[in-house]
């Protein structure tokens, strides 16, 4: 008869190994900088995640800052509370193009967003700046491709960046240092649920 196998001392020993695996990883990561993290795709959740990085370097006490491209003109939860502890909003205000449907009143509205951006991009106090839907903005070509590289490029060392938005462009994925993409299973409001205040905006 077989003996009953140990099921705590298999799991102890597993995670010893991963314990180890990860503990090499770590230390091999030496290098001390901001990072540029895109979160793209189509899925729910994206501006919240990049809102979510800001909330945290708050907690640190680091200087944020945030440029929201697209949206600004309906009411926004994290704006109202990040502005109440001082954080520096940019908003383009002028809503989904398909609202607008004037391309020219969106490209200018764009450059004056990209103009606030470029600020925070060469400010070394701001350690975590959030470019809201900034993708849309180069996928439409309301921004030279090639001025927003070389701007998120050359920032400060120290910065970190969060880009949201859908269909980022490959050479922005390739720049970047991190980059996840947000992939729909379920969306409450393809089912007829209208979205809720608090919860989706």
């Amino acid at each position: 008869m077989n003996p009953v196998p140990d099921k705590n001392a298999a799991h102890k020993a597993k995670m010893q190994q991963q314990q180890a695996a990860v503990a090499e990883r770590v230390k091999a990561a030496q290098e001390k900088r901001g990072t540029l993290i895109v979160i793209t795709g189509n899925g729910k959740g994206k501006s919240t995640s990049g809102f979510g990085t800001v909330v945290r370097a708050l907690g640190y006490d680091l200087k944020t800052a945030v440029v929201q491209y697209v949206k600004g003109t309906w009411p926004c939860g994290e704006r109202d509370l990040l502005q109440k502890l001082g954080v520096p909003f940019h908003v383009m205000g002028t809503g989904f193009t398909w609202d607008t449907q004037d391309r020219d009143k969106d490209i200018a509205a764009a450059q004056e967003a990209w103009a606030a951006s470029k600020v925070f991009l060469a400010d070394p106090e701001i350690h975590v700046l959030l470019l809201d839907e900034l993708t849309y903005m180069l996928s439409y070509e309301y921004l030279d491709l090639e001025e927003v590289l070389t701007a998120l490029a050359n920032r400060p060392v120290e910065q970190t960046v969060v880009i949201t938005g859908r269909d980022a462009h490959p050479r922005l994925i390739e720049l970047a240092d991190t980059v996840s993409e947000v992939q729909p299973v379920k969306h409450a409001f393809d089912a007829g649920i209208k979205a809720r205040k608090g919860v989706d905006w």
